[in-house]
């Protein structure tokens, strides 16, 4: 592992779109705490991410790294499966 492969922020979430020819859609949830009423509020960010081998189903919970423009809104990239949907 290069020294630039180890500062690639990298995340985790669950596949809600597979309809694209080597691309997924993948919802990361995080919570937030809220500045005035200091309750953790669940917020989720959609991502585009890059799947070479069209393994990725919807459902499934995958790990993603940041990479290199590929497309317009694409920037990630599918780095393994965690678990694959019933």
């Amino acid at each position: 592992m290069t020294q630039q492969e180890s500062r690639a922020r990298s995340t985790s979430g669950v596949v809600v779109s597979n309809k694209m020819n080597k691309s997924v859609t993948v919802l990361v949830e995080r919570h937030e705490k809220h500045p005035l009423y200091n309750k953790f509020v669940r917020k989720s960010t959609k991502l585009q991410a890059h799947d070479e081998a069209n393994e990725c189903g919807e459902g499934d919970l995958v790990q993603i790294e940041e990479c290199r423009p590929l497309s317009k809104n694409k920037s990630w990239r599918v780095t393994k499966v965690v678990s694959k949907a019933k």
